[in-house]
C-alpha cells in the first residue's frame, strides 16, 4: 500500500531544496520495489538467517510473523558518495501483544560483510552509524543512535545501551500503517525525525562518504514482523554546478582547479567525530596546497606575479594557521596542567584518607582483640556460674530429699498411730458392751 500524496509533498519540498533522488541506493519510490517476476531488488542484496526475507511488490518482509528468532537484512550494493544527504525509511511492525524484536538502520563501511543480518546488539567491530528501534527497558518504543569507529566490539560489550549518543520514545507496533524515519546529514549537524517530529540532533557527528546503507531486523521467541516499504536517499547534485562553473572559467584556471581537486583527493581523508565531548569538525589547513609547476610553463610576468602572490598568500595562511595552532596548544597545555594539578590535589586527599584507613585498621584490630578477650572472660564466667548453680541445685536437692524422707516417715507413723488408737478404742468399746451390767 503506497501513499502518493505524502510522497509528492516530500518530493516537492526536496525539489525546492535542490535535492535529487539517488536511484542506485534507493528502493520503494515507484509503483513496485522490484521488476515484475523478479525475486531481487535492483542494486540491493537480501540476507537472512535462517530464512531469506520475503520480497513482495510493495514491501520487503525482513522477519515473518512465525516462526520466531529470525534475522533479515537488505543492503545497498553501491556506497553513498555525498556528504549532504537525506534518507527516508518507512517500516511497519506488527505482532502479538508481547512480541519482541528490533529494527536497525545502518550506514557503515562494508556493511554486507561487517554487519550482515546482525542487530546493534550482535554486531562486532563495525565502522559507521547504527539506529535501532525496539522496546528498550519495557517502553512502548524507542529509537537510539550508536556510532562506532571500528574499535568497539558491540557483540562482547558489557553494556551496549550506554553507548547511545541520542534517543527518543515513540509508538511503532501494531499501528496498521508505516512509520517514517528521516535521517538528515549536513556539514553543520546530523538529525533524526520520527513520524514528522524531531527525535534528536547533534553537531558532533560527521560521517565520511563511501559507506553502505542497510536495513536489518531481528525477532524474538514471540516474534514481531518487520516490513520495509521504502528506503529513499536524496542528496544535492553538485555535478551540474561544477560543469556550469567550468564552462565560464578560463582554460588555465580550470586546469589549475583540476590539479587542486586531484591534490585534494590525494590528501583529504574521510573523518568521523563520535561522542558528545564538544569537539568540532574542521578541515585540515594543509590540504589547500598549491600544486608545483614547471618554471618553463610560466612565461609572462603577470603569470609569475600571480604565482608568487598565490604562494606568498599560501605561506602566510600556513604561518597564521601554525601560530593559531600554537596558541590553541598553549591553551590546551594550560588546561591540561590545571587538570593535572587538580588530579594531584585529589590524589593528595586520597593519600590522607589512606592514612586514616591505616588508623582505622589498627582500631579494628584493637577492637577485635578486646572482643576476643571479652568473649573468653564471659565464657569463663558462664562456666563458673554454671558450676555454682549446679552445686547449689544439688545441695538443695539433698535438703529437699532428706526433708521429704523425714516428713514421709512422720506421716507413716501418724497414720499407723491413728489406726492403733482407733483399733484400741474399738476393742475397748466391744469389751464394755459385752461386760454384764451391775445393778444397785
Amino acid at each position: 500500500m503506497r501513499f502518493p500524496t505524502s510522497y509528492a509533498l516530500l518530493a516537492a519540498g526536496l525539489a525546492q531544496a535542490q535535492q535529487y533522488l539517488v536511484n542506485d541506493i534507493s528502493f520503494g519510490t515507484g509503483a513496485r520495489i522490484s521488476p515484475e517476476g523478479s525475486q531481487s531488488i535492483p542494486n540491493f542484496a537480501l540476507q537472512g538467517r535462517p530464512l531469506v526475507p520475503e520480497l513482495l511488490s510493495d514491501r520487503v518482509i525482513l522477519t515473518p510473523v512465525a516462526p520466531g528468532n529470525q534475522r533479515g537484512a537488505v543492503w545497498a550494493d553501491k556506497t553513498l558518495q555525498n556528504q549532504n544527504w537525506v534518507t527516508d525509511v518507512e517500516f511497519r511492525a506488527s505482532g502479538p501483544e508481547r512480541g519482541g524484536g528490533n529494527f536497525n538502520i545502518w550506514l557503515v563501511r562494508d556493511g554486507p560483510s561487517s554487519v550482515g543480518s546482525d542487530s546493534v546488539y550482535s554486531a562486532g567491530r563495525f565502522e559507521g552509524l547504527g539506529l535501532v528501534v525496539d522496546q528498550h527497558s519495557g517502553s512502548g518504543g524507542m529509537l537510539r543512535g550508536f556510532l562506532n569507529d571500528g574499535t568497539t566490539d558491540f557483540r562482547n560489550h558489557h553494556n551496549v545501551d550506554s553507548l547511545a549518543f541520542g534517543q527518543c520514545s515513540f509508538t511503532y507496533r501494531n499501528l496498521g500503517r508505516p512509520t517514517q524515519i528521516k535521517l538528515r546529514h549536513t556539514e553543520k549537524e546530523f538529525s533524526v525525525e520520527v513520524a514528522g517530529r524531531s527525535c534528536f540532533k547533534t553537531d558532533q557527528v560527521r560521517l565520511p562518504s563511501g559507506y553502505n546503507f542497510g536495513l536489518t531486523a531481528a525477532s524474538a521467541d514471540s516474534p514481531d514482523s518487520f516490513e520495509v516499504f521504502k528506503l529513499a536517499v536524496l542528496t544535492e547534485d553538485n555535478n551540474q554546478q561544477q560543469q556550469a562553473q567550468r564552462k565560464t572559467r578560463p582554460a588555465h584556471l580550470d586546469q589549475q582547479n583540476q590539479d587542486q581537486d586531484q591534490d585534494q583527493k590525494q590528501f583529504k581523508k574521510p573523518r568521523m567525530v563520535f561522542g558528545r565531548s564538544g569537539q568540532t569538525v574542521a578541515e585540515d589547513p594543509y590540504d589547500n596546497v598549491i600544486p608545483d609547476e614547471e618554471a618553463e610553463d610560466i612565461v609572462s610576468s603577470k603569470a609569475q606575479f600571480a604565482d608568487l602572490h598565490n604562494r606568498l598568500q599560501s605561506v602566510n595562511h600556513h604561518l597564521s594557521t601554525i601560530f593559531r595552532s600554537i596558541g590553541k596548544n598553549a591553551n590546551t597545555d594550560e588546561a591540561r596542567h590545571a587538570e593535572l594539578s587538580s588530579m594531584i590535589d585529589d590524589l593528595k586527599g586520597l593519600m590522607g584518607r589512606l592514612e586514616k584507613v591505616d588508623v582505622l585498621e589498627q582500631r579494628i584490630r584493637d577492637l577485635t582483640s578486646e572482643m576476643r578477650s571479652t568473649r573468653q572472660e564471659m565464657a569463663g564466667r558462664l562456666r563458673d556460674s554454671e558450676a555454682s548453680i549446679r552445686e547449689h541445685v544439688t545441695d538443695r536437692n539433698e535438703v529437699v530429699r532428706s526433708h521429704a524422707h523425714s516428713t514421709h516417715t512422720r506421716l507413716i507413723w501418724i497414720v499407723v498411730g491413728s489406726q492403733v488408737v482407733v483399733l484400741g478404742a474399738y476393742v475397748y468399746y466391744k469389751r464394755r458392751k459385752t461386760t454384764p451390767k451391775k445393778y444397785l
